[in-house]
């Protein structure tokens, strides 16, 4: 019988479901999830704290290898496919398109919740702030505080990780690593990384509490676990 409900409710949520990941509905936005509450405001530019960051970037800017750099270009995409070497290998787009479908929301949502912030609180990246970082990712020049990569991908290794908990430690550090990979590819403060994983983390634990939330989590949770063999 769960079978038979589970079955019924992944063909509805696929008939709903955006084809495409910049269409999708996000859980949440700015209005109900008020990152300016919660989160308190980035160091200031002329901070000694600020100054301390920008020697971090700095010092990893000289000691980075090029796998660390490769390893940074590869993060700048945001989806949860950059969790497919702890996975495994049949963790793959066209096997679940539930669960993908539901990931492309969870992305949405976190560009809702936290592009707002970001423009309010306007601190500037690295290589705004200093002429001397030499950023090895893609630049960008919307706000830095927090990180919106950061916020994504500890969002996305929360839920990852409460599907398949065997798994927790290995995807947990996936998504810290995700995180890393901004002050290395010298494009975030430390500060951002940190607040983005705040961010992520109370992103979480709010869409969690909603009822299409929970509708859509069981279905991308039974086709993740049927799909990986657990």
């Amino acid at each position: 019988m769960r079978s038979l409900f589970l079955a019924a409710l992944t063909t509805a949520v696929l008939a709903l479901s955006p084809v495409h990941a910049e269409e999708a509905k996000p859980f949440a936005t700015a209005k109900t999830i008020d990152l300016m509450t919660l989160l308190k405001p980035p160091p200031a530019n002329d901070s000694a704290q600020t100054r301390a960051e920008l020697a971090e970037v700095l010092s990893i800017q000289v000691t980075r290898t090029p796998e660390m750099e490769a390893q940074a270009q590869a993060d700048v995409v945001e989806n949860v496919w950059r969790f497919a070497n702890v996975m495994g290998p049949n963790f793959k787009t066209e096997a679940l398109p539930a669960f993908s479908a539901f990931f492309d929301r969870i992305v949405a949502t976190e560009g809702e919740v936290v592009d707002p912030a970001k423009d309010s609180w306007k601190r500037p990246r690295p290589h705004q702030y200093s002429p001397l970082v030499k950023p090895a990712v893609k630049l960008s020049n919307s706000g830095a505080y927090p990180s919106g990569h950061t916020t994504v991908g500890t969002l996305m290794g929360v839920v990852l990780s409460n599907m398949v908990p065997e798994k927790r430690n290995e995807i947990m550090a996936r998504a810290w690593a995700y995180g890393e990979n901004r002050i290395i590819g010298g494009i975030h403060f430390r500060a951002d990384i940190e607040a983005g994983r705040i961010a992520g983390t109370v992103i979480a634990a709010k869409i969690m509490e909603q009822p299409d939330f929970q509708a859509e989590y069981a279905v991308a949770k039974a086709e993740l676990r049927k799909v990986l063999g657990l």
